[in-house]
C-alpha cells in the first residue's frame, strides 16, 4: 500500500500528464486485443474459405491488410502517448522533487548540516528521489494493460465459456508466484537503497579528502573502505538477480503452459463441433498476449520497495522542522560601518560543555576589533553566531541594535560579509567567484581585487577576469584563494566585515598591504567604510585593531589594545608570542 501512496502523489500533481499516458496505454492495450479479434477473423474468413476453395478474392485480402496495419497504426499511437506521458511525468516529478530538496538544504540551518554527512545529502538530492520515482515508467503501462486484461479476458468468456476457464487457471499460478517473488526481493531491494547511500557517502569522503589521502598514504585503506561496502552492494545485488532468475522463466512458462491446456481442450471442441478453428485461435492468441499485462503490473510492484525507501528518506528531509526563523526588521541603507553589539552571548553545541559564555561587547562603527584566542576557544564559532549561521543559546546579537533574529530573510546578507578560514571557490570565472552572479561592474571588481592585492595575479591570468579557476580553484595557491575570497567579500562593499583569520596564507608582505587597505577602508568617511571583526594570530593583524577582546575558557578574560595587553596579560602575551614564533612562513603567490 505504501507504493501505491507514492504514486497517488506523483498522480494528485500531475494529473493530465497522468490521463494522457494512461489514455494512451489504454488505447495500445485495447488495439493489442482487437489484433485477436483481427486474427480470429481472418482465420474464419479469410485463411479456412482460402484453404477449401483453393482461392479467395482480392477484397479480402485488402480488408485483411487495412484491418492489421490500421490497428498497427493506433497501437503506434497509444505507445507514443504512453511512453512520452510517462517519461514527462517521472522526469518532472524528480525535478520538482530535487528543487524542493534543495530549496529545504537552503533552509535548514548550518546546525541541521553539521549533523548529516555530505554525501548522505548527495543522495536524498539523487539516488533517493530518483528511487522514488521510478515507478512511474512503468505505472501507465500498468494501469492501461490492466483495461486490456479486462477486455481479453471478456472476449476469451464470449468466445468460448470452457477453454476461457482453463485458460484463466494461469492467473492464481502468476499471482502466487508475484507474491512470493515480493516477499523474497523487497527486503533485499530496501538494504540496497540504503547501501546506495552508503556508498555514496564514503565516496565524497575520500573524493573530498583526496590530498589527506594522497599525501597520507591512505589509498589502500579508503579502497578498501569503498570496496567493502561496493561488495555488500553487489552480492545483495546478485541475490536479487538471482531471484528474478527464477521468476522470470517462471512467469513466462505459466501462461504458455496455459496456451498448450487451451489448444488441448479448443481441439477437443472443434472435434466435438463445439467451437471453431477461429475460436481457439482467438483464445490461444488472447492468453499469450495476457502475460504481457500480468508482467507490467509485476514490473510495477517490483519497484515499490525500492521506491518507497527512496521516498521516506527524501521526506525525512521534507519534513524537517528545524528551520531558521525571520523576523521583518530592515536595516537601514547607510554608507557608514554598522555597529555591533553582543550582550550576554552563550552558545554550546552539547549540553555537558560549554563553548562560550557570558560574552558582551560593542563594536562601534567604522571601528575594528581583533578576537585573540588559543585553539578551540570558540573564536570560530563566534564568527557564525554574528553572521546567524547559527543562534545563540542564550543573549544576543544586534547590528545597528537591531536583534539578527528579527531581521528579514537576506537583510543580513546585505549588510554583512564573512571570508571565512577556508577559502572556497567555485569552478567559475575570477568574475563568477567575485560576484557570485550578482550585477557588479568590472571597475567594482577591479577595486575589490586590488584591496585584496588580488589584481597582480588576475591580471597576468591568461583571460583575467574570464579566467576559469577550476574546480575549489585548484589552479591557485592558498593566498590567491584567500585573496579571491576576501576579495568576493568586499565588492559587496558590507557594513559589517568579519574575517576569520582570512590572511593566514598570504606572505607577510602582501598581507600587511591588505591590511593597510583595510584600515583605510574601514576609517573611510566615503561608501567604503566598514565595521571590521577580526579573528587574529599575527600581530600585524592584531595591530590594526582599536581594541583586542582576549578569549579564554569561553569568556573574554582580557581586553584592550594590543600593545596594553602585551604589558599586562601574561598570558595574551605567551599566546601571540607563541603564535609569532612557531609560524611557519607561507607561501609567495605574487
Amino acid at each position: 500500500m505504501d507504493g501505491f501512496r507514492v504514486l497517488g502523489v506523483a498522480i494528485r500533481r500531475e494529473p493530465w500528464i497522468f490521463t494522457l499516458s494512461t489514455l494512451g496505454s489504454v488505447l495500445f492495450g485495447a488495439l493489442t486485443v482487437a489484433d485477436a479479434w483481427v486474427l480470429g477473423w481472418s482465420t474464419d474468413h479469410v485463411l479456412l474459405p482460402a484453404f477449401d476453395e483453393g482461392a479467395t478474392s482480392a477484397g479480402l485480402v485488402v480488408a485483411v491488410l487495412a484491418l492489421f496495419v490500421g490497428v498497427a497504426i493506433l497501437r503506434a499511437v497509444g505507445i507514443v502517448a504512453r511512453r512520452l506521458g510517462a517519461g514527462i511525468m517521472q522526469y518532472r516529478m524528480q525535478a520538482a522533487y530535487r528543487r524542493e530538496v534543495t530549496a529545504q538544504y537552503l533552509r535548514l540551518p548550518m546546525a541541521w548540516h553539521q549533523r548529516h554527512p555530505t554525501g548522505q545529502l548527495l543522495s536524498n538530492a539523487n539516488s533517493d528521489v530518483e528511487a522514488a520515482w521510478a515507478p512511474i515508467a512503468p505505472l501507465p503501462m500498468a494501469v492501461g494493460t490492466i483495461a486490456m486484461l479486462v477486455i481479453a479476458v471478456v472476449q476469451m468468456l464470449l468466445v468460448d465459456l470452457k477453454m476461457a476457464s482453463v485458460g484463466l487457471l494461469v492467473f492464481p499460478l502468476v499471482t502466487i508466484a508475484t507474491l512470493i517473488y515480493q516477499h523474497w526481493s523487497s527486503p533485499l531491494f530496501t538494504q540496497i537503497q540504503a547501501l546506495r547511500a552508503e556508498l555514496s557517502e564514503v565516496a565524497h569522503e575520500s573524493f573530498d579528502g583526496a590530498m589527506v589521502v594522497k599525501t597520507l598514504g591512505r589509498e589502500s585503506e579508503e579502497t578498501e573502505r569503498f570496496a567493502a561496502k561496493a561488495n555488500q552492494l553487489r552480492d545483495l545485488g546478485i541475490r536479487v538477480g538471482r531471484i528474478r532468475a527464477m521468476f522470470d522463466p517462471i512467469l513466462e512458462a505459466i501462461p504458455s503452459l496455459g496456451v498448450l491446456g487451451v489448444l488441448g481442450v479448443g481441439v477437443w471442441q472443434v472435434e466435438q463441433g463445439n467451437a471453431g478453428a477461429g475460436d481457439v485461435v482467438t483464445i490461444a492468441y488472447l492468453l499469450t498476449i495476457v502475460a504481457f499485462p500480468i508482467r507490467s503490473i509485476g514490473w510495477l510492484f517490483g519497484e515499490f520497495p525500492r521506491s518507497v525507501v527512496g521516498f521516506r528518506r527524501v521526506h525525512r528531509v521534507l519534513d524537517e522542522k528545524v528551520t531558521t526563523e525571520y523576523g521583518d526588521a530592515r536595516l537601514t541603507s547607510t554608507e557608514v560601518g554598522a555597529r555591533l553589539e553582543v550582550a550576554s552571548l552563550a552558545f554550546s553545541y552539547d549540553l555537558d560543555r560549554t563553548l562560550l559564555a557570558d560574552l558582551s561587547f560593542v563594536v562601534e562603527p567604522g571601528s575594528t576589533v581583533a578576537i585573540v584566542g588559543e585553539t578551540a576557544s570558540g573564536k570560530s564559532t563566534l564568527t557564525t553566531l554574528l553572521t546567524r549561521l547559527v543562534d545563540p543559546l542564550v543573549g544576543q546579537v544586534l547590528v545597528d541594535g537591531t536583534d539578527l533574529r528579527d531581521l528579514a530573510p537576506g537583510e543580513l546578507a546585505r549588510q554583512a560579509a564573512l571570508v571565512p578560514q577556508t577559502a572556497f571557490l567555485f569552478d567559475d570565472t575570477v568574475r563568477g567567484n567575485v560576484t557570485l552572479g550578482e550585477d557588479v561592474s568590472d571597475e567594482d571588481v577591479w577595486h575589490a581585487l586590488r584591496t585584496a592585492q588580488a589584481d597582480g595575479f588576475v591580471a597576468a591570468l591568461p583571460d583575467a577576469l574570464d579566467a576559469k579557476l577550476g574546480e575549489r580553484g585548484t589552479s591557485l595557491s592558498g593566498g590567491q584563494r584567500q585573496r579571491l575570497s576576501l576579495a568576493r567579500a568586499l565588492v559587496r562593499r558590507p557594513r559589517l566585515l568579519i574575517m576569520d583569520d582570512a590572511t593566514s596564507a598570504v606572505d607577510p608582505e602582501v598581507e600587511a598591504r591588505i591590511l593597510e587597505g583595510l584600515r583605510q577602508q574601514s576609517r573611510g568617511s566615503g561608501s567604503n567604510g566598514s565595521t571590521l571583526v577580526l579573528i587574529a594570530y599575527r600581530k600585524a593583524t592584531i595591530g590594526l585593531a582599536d581594541e583586542v577582546l582576549f578569549l579564554s575558557g569561553g569568556r573574554i578574560a582580557d581586553r584592550g589594545t594590543h600593545d596594553d595587553l602585551l604589558v599586562r596579560n601574561p598570558a595574551y602575551a605567551d599566546l601571540v608570542n607563541a603564535y609569532e614564533q612557531s609560524a611557519v612562513p607561507a607561501e609567495v603567490s605574487e
